[in-house]
């Protein structure tokens, strides 16, 4: 075992929250909405970064990665990736996903269930028109989650689609964006000597309950 791995303790001295306040008392939608804001205006790397949590039904085995929030619209967060890489065919198969937001910088998380959907088309073709041309192109070029003879293949497969693709670049239809409904956050503080906040939203009948547990 690393050496150094010993040392690494922080007894998050610096936060906390004493009271359940208007925002975690009625709406965490809201409250995630704050937690992020405040993420990106302290200088958090990556604020929108978030692991990703998705079940191979077949295997019943989970699988995570870091995407991107690239939107909080009508409740869900939505990000976009590749409709045939694994992550896609997971939520296909199955559609209960996590999502978890780290924030080190603030001593803070959230954890998130709820059920991944895709987007409509015209949202999808929205943002990808908003992407830049190399971001564009990048996503014609990527055989997500597939087996890649060597960096070159990839490489020659980008030169051909920028010659391709003189002037505007449209939407692949194996590209889009999947909207995350959330039926239970878990909003975490550290405090110290590991005797962490932990605020649960749940949703019951279509009405968020709120409470506390142990850390």
């Amino acid at each position: 075992m690393s050496k150094h791995i010993d040392r690494l303790r922080d007894d998050h001295k610096e936060f906390g929250l004493n009271a359940l306040n208007d925002a975690f008392e009625k709406d965490p939608i809201k409250a995630f909405q704050a937690w992020f804001d405040e993420a990106c205006s302290s200088e958090q790397p990556e604020p929108n970064a978030f692991a990703l949590s998705t079940i191979n039904k077949a295997s019943n085995q989970p699988s995570s990665r870091i995407v991107y929030l690239k939107e909080l619209t009508k409740g869900s967060l939505v990000f976009y990736t590749n409709y045939e890489s694994d992550k896609a065919k997971d939520i296909q198969n199955s559609p209960n996903v996590g999502a978890l937001f780290f924030w080190p910088g603030l001593q803070r998380q959230i954890r998130i269930q709820g059920f991944a959907s895709k987007i409509t088309a015209q949202e999808s073709d929205a943002y990808f028109q908003s992407r830049p041309r190399s971001s564009q192109i990048g996503a014609w070029a990527s055989d997500q989650s597939r087996h890649l003879s060597s960096r070159k293949e990839l490489e020659d497969k980008l030169e051909a689609l920028n010659k391709k693709f003189s002037g505007d670049v449209e939407r692949p239809p194996f590209w889009g964006g999947y909207g995350i409904l959330p039926n239970r956050f878990e909003f975490w503080q550290g405090r110290p000597s590991r005797l962490h906040d932990r605020i649960v939203f749940d949703k019951v009948n279509g009405v968020w309950e709120s409470y506390r547990i142990n850390p």
